[in-house]
């Protein structure tokens, strides 16, 4: 007997009720993923992946990029995590 597979849910989440629905400018709300709100990819900077721009400021500006947002992004997004697990290392000669 053939095991039917799950649906993978968890790859997917638009909340549109939430009063900032969408917050990136998109033709298709339709296909906007929620799921990653605060996008993981913002402290890897300028390899991220993502559609930004650095401000005069120094600030990554990513109010163009849909990069976290698009309905298929979550194995783009989790395939980043080992760069940003290498960021949150803790120092070798810390305790």
């Amino acid at each position: 007997m053939e095991e039917k597979k799950q649906p993978e849910q968890y790859r997917f989440f638009s909340h549109r009720q939430c009063e900032y629905f969408p917050c990136h400018r998109t033709e298709h709300p339709e296909d906007f993923n929620c799921l990653f709100c605060y996008c993981p990819l913002y402290a890897l900077g300028d390899k991220c992946g993502g559609n930004f721009k650095y401000l005069e400021n120094g600030i990554k500006d990513c109010s163009q990029c849909l990069l976290p947002h698009r309905r298929n992004s979550y194995d783009y997004v989790i395939g980043k995590y080992p760069e940003i697990m290498e960021l949150a290392r803790r120092p070798k000669n810390t305790p």
